[in-house]
């Protein structure tokens, strides 16, 4: 079975059409890449699957592990085991990265739920896992921090909360080739068999460090070409042109 199966969506916002009718399945223990230019509808997609309220469904369905999410909020979709990492992460001052995370772990895992040593064990175990500085946790959360310190402290919440797919939405945006490989390296340590990885990005890059298993290529809000990873060493010689007469035909 899927993890995620998604049929002939269709999404609009003010009126404005963004998914024209896409279909997409992540398999769990698997890793696809879904790639396109700007302004392809990539990122909506995962805003859509994680439960964004702005965007109205005009059409097609989201399963989720054998369930219908495609009326549920957010917050359940979560507790279902969906995570998304935001190409912009949030600053919030005066909220402390170890109570946010903490917070979440409870409310997803109520039967596990953990007073603060205890998570807090936990918390520094997957920083010690993962190579992060150990201060991070007690700093707040993304204040004053690099884009690359954004994009660890992501990995770092996907090593504590432990989801059945990950929805990582640019996490190569901003990084230098350093910070891209830490990243890199964190998300292979926290993927199992069991968990599936959806890697939205523009580039090749982030694809050298995360091998995929499929890639998917977006463009005008559907999916126009589905391939090995040698589809996207292709988009990274040719660019995005040669597929456009593929969305205008489809």
């Amino acid at each position: 079975m899927s993890l995620l199966q998604i049929k002939n969506l269709k999404v609009s916002i003010e009126g404005k059409k963004i998914l024209k009718g896409v279909s997409l399945t992540v398999p769990p223990g698997k890793i696809h890449a879904l790639m396109g230019p700007n302004g392809s509808g990539k990122s909506t997609l995962a805003s859509v699957v994680m439960g964004h309220p702005s965007y109205q469904i005009d059409g097609g369905t989201i399963f989720f592990g054998g369930k219908n999410i495609k009326k549920l909020p957010a917050e359940d979709r979560a507790k279902l085991g969906l995570f998304l990492s935001f190409q912009y992460p949030a600053e919030i001052a005066g909220l402390s990265i170890e109570h946010f995370l903490r917070t979440a772990y409870n409310n997803i895992y109520p039967r596990a739920k953990l007073r603060p040593l205890e998570f807090h064990k936990l918390c520094m175990e997957k920083v010690n896992e993962l190579k992060v500085r150990k201060d991070l946790a007690g700093r707040y959360l993304n204040a004053g921090f690099s884009g690359g310190e954004k994009k660890k402290l992501e990995i770092l919440q996907l090593a504590v909360l432990r989801p059945r797919l990950a929805l990582l939405d640019e996490t190569d945006s901003g990084l230098d080739i350093d910070a891209l490989k830490s990243v890199a390296q964190g998300v292979k340590k926290v993927k199992d068999k069991k968990m599936g990885v959806l890697i939205i990005t523009h580039y090749f890059r982030i694809l050298k460090h995360i091998v995929p298993d499929q890639v998917h290529i977006m463009i005008d809000g559907k999916i126009v070409k589905t391939g090995s990873r040698k589809l996207a060493s292709e988009v990274e010689r040719r660019g995005y042109d040669w597929l456009k007469n593929k969305a205008d035909k489809s």
